[in-house]
């Protein structure tokens, strides 16, 4: 393939993601105007070493149906390119454009920040006609557990898009929101459903659908995960 044509088919790719959140723009229901104009339904798996310090937290995203449909008709049209190459390459820009958000992702050891890393492990793939983005967010250093919380929250700092752990038919957080990759007896685990204070939830509704809001806005929406090990 020629430098042309690699060039050629990323710009149809980041067409299709501007697309995509346009379509989800318009579908959005006319009850609610403002902030959010997608969602991303967020597993979460914390990865430990042997001595049962997390190492990373291992993120599956599946994106909103209407998201998700234009996406692959896009892909799907990308001439000399399969559906793998398409979602290979859409999965690089999506960690790319995450990278400098630090991928949506706060995380907190017994109120103090913690740092993370680069991601370099991730895929992008299609499963039930949604795009699902799998990514695992290494910890700058290993967080011991023992005698602590370790408490994320997943969030786009505008609001444009609600990240909201996978709920069940009742809309319960499914059990498999929240999980540990070996099991630690002494540790609890839960999400908490974000409490915006109702300024915040009228300063997202008078957004409107072509504005973002204001960097950090999306925090008051936020679930929190937490692995209490007290």
């Amino acid at each position: 393939m020629t430098r042309h044509e690699i060039f050629h088919r990323g710009m149809i790719i980041r067409r299709a993601v501007r697309l995509s959140l346009l379509v989800s723009v318009l579908l959005v229901s006319s009850v609610a105007q403002g902030h959010p104009h997608g969602w991303i339904d967020l597993s979460v798996k914390v990865i430990s070493d042997k001595q049962g310090r997390v190492t990373a937290l291992e993120q599956r995203w599946r994106m909103d149906p209407f998201y998700s449909l234009v996406v692959m008709e896009e892909l799907g049209q990308v001439e000399g390119a399969s559906m793998e190459q398409g979602l290979a390459e859409l999965g690089r820009e999506i960690r790319d454009n995450l990278a400098p958000m630090g991928y949506f992702t706060e995380i907190q050891r017994d109120g103090n920040a913690v740092d993370t890393g680069d991601v370099s492990e991730y895929t992008t793939r299609i499963g039930d006609g949604r795009l699902i983005f799998m990514f695992r967010l290494p910890l700058a250093e290993p967080q011991p557990l023992e005698g602590s919380q370790l408490s994320y929250q997943v969030f786009d700092p505008t609001y444009y898009l609600e990240v909201v752990h996978e709920a069940d038919t009742q809309q319960r957080i499914n059990d498999n929101a929240l999980t540990l990759q070996q099991p630690m007896p002494a540790c609890a685990v839960s999400v908490t459903p974000a409490d915006p204070d109702p300024e915040m939830v009228m300063r997202a509704a008078m957004l409107d659908v072509d504005e973002q809001g204001e960097p950090g806005l999306g925090r008051y929406f936020a679930e929190t995960g937490l692995i209490d090990c007290r």
